[in-house]
């Protein structure tokens, strides 16, 4: 039941962001910070994949990006869990992220920062 609410919001919300001229893709291109150990990793997450970089799973659920003839942007709609917290509460994020406005809405987490650079 919840993941076909989920896909209830999710679904509008992208058919509404590609007929306003965004492009889907199949993948994500993230940039994840470390902000313990300061490394900066940039990932290649495709579309409804977990991928892991240390604690967190990031699953990417739609991926979009201006055509080539407008101005580069990109948002992609995530989710991200912590897997050292308790089983109720691992989704530390949940929504959408934009590439070139990510204090707009971002992960609050106090080990990593995620950023959307692209849609691949």
């Amino acid at each position: 039941m919840k993941r076909l609410l989920a896909m209830a919001v999710l679904l509008p919300v992208a058919a509404l962001a590609q007929a306003d001229g965004w492009v889907a893709k199949p993948a994500a291109e993230l940039q994840v910070l470390d902000k313990v150990t300061a490394r900066v990793s940039v990932l290649r997450a495709p579309l409804n994949t977990p991928t892991a970089f240390g604690a967190i799973s990031i699953t990417v659920r739609t991926c979009n990006a201006r055509p080539p003839d407008e101005v580069p942007d990109a948002l992609a709609w995530m989710e991200i869990s912590d897997s050292r917290r308790p089983e109720a509460s691992r989704v530390v994020f949940r929504g959408w992220m934009y590439a070139n406005t990510p204090a707009a809405n971002m992960l609050e987490h106090p080990v990593y920062d995620v950023r959307v650079l692209d849609c691949k």
